[in-house]
């Protein structure tokens, strides 16, 4: 055990791995540290389902997309509203390098490292205003097959490599309490050594301390993640704009997502920014077997599903499911209550419900294309979709509308619902089936989806009228705000040196991943367009790596 390395990297996520590896191929010596135990390499992205931001890729093409530079420029600056001069100067510069990247060689660099992808590109965030509104204008959703740890294995197998040859030393249990500042300069970190633990990866684990530690390198890189997990963070930077912050929320990661190196960085001189922009979801469930605590899962819906409000009211256009995360938070916030509602039938789920993270998708996770091609293509809805049907205690499943409203009663006792209205817009939505035109502007969305046959084979169900017995059971679905990323935080250059209040960069400290607001303290603005997240952390890594062997 060393005291001294040249690098010492703050965290044993996606981004730090990828820093690492990066200074590993330079023949630096790392220190990586990370509080959480072993069971926890690889953080967040371990529990992502995988899906990168391409332009222009072989998949995209294979599938009859026409994608370029420019349209995701386009939809990028239509979607991140940079609107803060200072604040957002460096997240403008990071979009376009990311952009450049995402467009040119980083699907090459990941192939070179033996990333594949699932060959049918997914739709999300699609936006339903203009051309220069927010949305992503084609799919570019790329899942890569194996899922979150399918893009963790090449660095993790480069970071354990380093340990081999003697150039990295993995400590896990520590936990970074302050930066070591020397003339201006960053030069360390110390901290508190915690007891040992088996919690399994995202329980929570003991904070007990057992031993102190300090340590010295001629740089610092901080990849902690952000503050999802730490709920009184999240409600304090909640932005007035959003309206109040939802008494309750889920998880959407575990407790050590907690934003303490965020004011220990301040503390030695970043600069933050951007700290009320957040990307929390709001088809938010509660996990059937949770792992951490307040443990919830996203759906990933499909077009169809009728979206109202806590009281019976439709959601306005063009909120419908997987158009605007932002947007149908906005106006739910607006409401004065922290849940909404989907309904749906049994047709609708089997085609257009999937589960977010590797672990409700083993099929992918697992890289069977057997299971795949039986979950997927099969009749039915994926064994995971089913088991939440079966044993979610947001589900209600039921063979008449009677019944499914008494069963979202149970679920709301405490908020009056309009069932007449409920009832009202299905019927309605129903008569505008009829007819292969329509004034519903969702169900001309849906039929212009199932023009992609990406969608059409395996994400947007066939038209239909919802009280159509054949389409039966009914589903109502209870949806929850689900916390997730931060989009603001330590504003860095395009090396990811950490800048302070006057933007110049801090010698020797560096911050990558969400930490950094995913580059810049802000590359998003204030919406992502999906697939960006881990995305960021592979570039920010990079960057950040390569910048730290130059200079060394």
């Amino acid at each position: 055990m060393t005291a001294h390395a040249d690098v010492i990297v703050i965290g044993a996520g996606l981004a730090g791995l990828v820093a690492t590896a990066e200074l590993i191929e330079a023949g630096k010596r790392v220190i990586v540290l990370d509080q959480e135990p072993e069971s926890g390499l690889g953080g967040q992205a371990w529990w992502s389902f995988g899906g990168l931001f391409l332009v222009d890729s072989p998949e995209q093409r294979r599938m009859g997309i026409k994608d370029s530079h420019d349209l995701a420029r386009q939809d990028w600056f239509a979607s991140a509203e940079f609107d803060r001069d200072d604040e957002d100067a460096w997240g403008r510069q990071w979009a376009e390098a990311y952009l450049a990247f995402a467009a040119g060689e980083k699907r090459h660099w990941l192939a070179e490292k033996g990333v594949k992808f699932f060959p049918v590109v997914g739709w999300a965030e699609r936006g339903g205003y203009t051309a220069t509104g927010h949305g992503n204008s084609v799919p570019r959703f790329h899942i890569t097959w194996g899922t979150g740890p399918g893009i963790l294995e090449p660095f993790i197998a480069a970071v354990q490599a380093g340990v081999e040859k003697g150039l990295v030393e993995l400590r896990f249990r520590h936990r970074v309490d302050a930066l070591t500042v020397t003339k201006g300069a960053v030069t360390g970190a110390s901290g508190s050594i915690l007891e040992p633990s088996d919690a399994a990866r995202g329980e929570a684990s003991s904070r007990e301390t057992v031993g102190e530690f300090t340590l010295e390198a001629s740089a610092v890189v901080v990849a902690s993640g952000g503050i999802g997990g730490n709920h009184d963070l999240v409600r304090k930077a909640w932005p007035e704009w959003l309206g109040t912050a939802p008494e309750t929320m889920l998880s959407g990661v575990p407790a050590h997502v907690d934003g303490r190196m965020l004011g220990i960085s301040e503390d030695a001189g970043a600069r933050l920014v951007n700290g009320d922009r957040m990307w929390h979801y709001v088809e938010g469930i509660q996990n059937h077997t949770p792992v951490w605590a307040d443990h919830g899962i996203r759906i990933l819906p499909g077009p169809s599903s009728l979206w109202f409000d806590a009281t019976g009211r439709r959601l306005p256009v063009p909120l419908f499911p997987g158009f605007d995360t932002l947007g149908t938070l906005e106006h739910l916030r607006s409401t004065g209550h922290d849940h909404s509602w989907f309904v749906l039938t049994q047709s609708v789920i089997e085609k257009e419900f999937a589960l977010s993270g590797s672990e409700q998708n083993p099929d992918l996770t697992g890289k069977s294309v057997r299971e795949l091609l039986k979950q997927r293509l099969g009749k039915g809805a994926t064994d995971a979709v089913e088991a939440f049907k079966e044993k979610g205690a947001d589900f209600v499943v039921a063979e008449s509308l009677d019944e499914l409203f008494a069963g979202m009663k149970k679920l709301s006792p405490d908020v009056e619902i309009d069932f007449l209205e409920v009832k009202y817009e299905i019927e309605a939505r129903d008569r505008e089936i009829d007819n292969t035109f329509t004034k519903d502007a969702q169900i001309t969305a849906l039929r212009g989806a199932r023009r992609y046959r990406g969608d059409k084979l395996i994400r947007v169900a066939k038209p239909h009228k919802f009280l159509d017995p054949a389409h039966h059971p009914l589903i109502a679905v209870k949806l929850h705000v689900l916390t997730r990323k931060s989009l603001g935080g330590i504003q860095t250059d395009l090396s990811s040196r950490a800048l302070d209040a006057d933007g110049t960069p801090i010698p020797g400290l560096y911050a990558v991943g969400e930490v950094a607001g995913f580059g810049g303290g802000g590359v998003h603005g204030y919406r992502s367009l999906e697939g960006t997240f881990l995305g960021s952390c592979l570039f920010t890594g990079r960057q950040a790596g390569r910048a730290i062997a130059d200079q060394l």
